[in-house]
């Protein structure tokens, strides 16, 4: 008896003391000793914002989120896309009515805050509603409205013809590293 005593002590002792301490540290703290709540609801998540004249939305930056390499997103964070069937020479867009409710044009009324991209690569297109679309080497530039957090890129791939772009105004097709594409099956 006193053989399994020893053997199974440690074990015990040690699990009891890493259950105690993961539980500690299970939230942060909200200043009153006790751990903050996660969001459980997925309506408390951050949604894309949904105003165009949003100055945030209007700056463009060169991010390095996950494996995807280099690629451009707004000011809050959200991945801005290209559109194959859209022309770079001359500039057009060819994304309209319904199509523009999901792939949201990016709009800016003035000069256009960069982060990590060449100014002269930025420029407009007139869309067939009048307003003025921002463009990247020629690409208008869009948002997607399925993603619902900064960084997010669910629309990369959609019809084969919507990607994420690089701040040379490229589009993203597959992961840059090599030793996770079998993971996302590409």
């Amino acid at each position: 008896m006193n053989r399994i005593f020893r053997r199974l002590a440690p074990p015990a002792v040690f699990l009891t003391a890493l259950a105690s301490l993961t539980g500690c540290q299970a939230g942060t703290s909200s200043g009153a000793g006790s751990p903050a709540p996660y969001p459980m609801d997925p309506g408390a998540m951050p949604m894309m914002p949904t105003d165009d004249t949003d100055p945030a939305k209007a700056s463009l930056q060169a991010a390095r989120p996950f494996d995807l390499g280099p690629m451009v997103v707004d000011g809050s964070g959200y991945t801005v896309y290209r559109y194959d069937r859209d022309s770079s020479t001359p500039p057009r867009s060819v994304c309209v009515e319904a199509c523009a409710q999901q792939w949201t044009p990016v709009r800016s009324s003035g000069e256009i805050p960069l982060t990590g991209i060449d100014r002269a690569l930025v420029g407009k297109v007139t869309r067939a509603d009048g307003s003025d679309q921002v463009t990247l080497a020629g690409w208008p530039l869009y948002r997607y409205a399925q993603d619902r957090m900064p960084g997010e890129t669910a629309g990369q791939g959609t019809d084969r013809a919507w990607f994420p772009i690089t701040p040379d105004g490229h589009k993203i097709e597959t992961t840059q590293d090599t030793w996770r594409a079998d993971a996302f099956r590409l």
